[in-house]
């Protein structure tokens, strides 16, 4: 009797654990469908539009991985209730597409789990909130330690950092070490042209 008491206790947990996870996973993706509407309004009309009636955001930018077939809306300021709806962007670092450093952070499970997979060189594409396409491509990944390293926002061209809590396969979130992406601009800077 104690066995199967036992045995039951531990499915059931399992199953509620499961479908926690599978919430916040269909969580995830239903938001990516309501912030493309969002998105393709303020594309259509320049106006910021919140994705759903209550949020207190709004989508900035569309990351596209051609490679991966992938595409993600960005929202505007990184906060944890942000997170769960879809990558976002840190404020205090520059609106993606802009000269220097946008940090661009997502949860390790859901928007991010590829992250690990980029390669050196893979081309994105970054649409900003007016309609421009930005090309990019992965220049580098590595794994730091929060509590001994910051990302430095200054750079000569738009480059994008993606954050992601590592490691991916941790029973855990949080903790100090994130993976880190960079993505470099490959277009040349606005306003270089060829000399006459």
């Amino acid at each position: 009797m104690g066995r199967k008491l036992l045995v039951t206790a531990l499915l059931l947990g399992a199953l509620g654990l499961a479908g926690q996870s599978g919430y916040l996973l269909v969580k995830a993706r239903l938001a990516q469908w309501l912030l493309a509407f969002a998105w393709d309004q303020q594309l259509a009309d320049g106006r910021l539009h919140r994705p759903w009636p209550w949020a207190d955001t709004y989508p900035i930018a569309r990351l596209t991985f051609p490679e991966r077939n992938l595409r993600l809306l960005v929202l505007a300021g990184a906060s944890g209730r942000n997170l769960a709806f879809a990558p976002a962007h840190l404020s205090a670092s520059v609106t993606p597409g802009q000269v220097g450093v946008s940090v661009i952070g997502g949860h390790r499970d859901t928007h991010f789990d590829f992250l690990a997979r980029l390669r050196p060189g893979e081309p994105l594409l970054l649409q900003t909130a007016d309609g421009r396409m930005r090309h990019f491509a992965v220049a580098a990944s590595q794994i730091t330690d929060i509590r001994q390293s910051t990302i430095r926002l200054q750079a000569e061209a738009p480059v994008l950092a993606l954050v992601a809590c590592y490691p991916f396969d941790a029973l855990t979130a949080g903790g100090p070490l994130r993976y880190l992406v960079i993505a470099r601009s490959t277009e040349p800077p606005l306003g270089a042209g060829t000399a006459l």
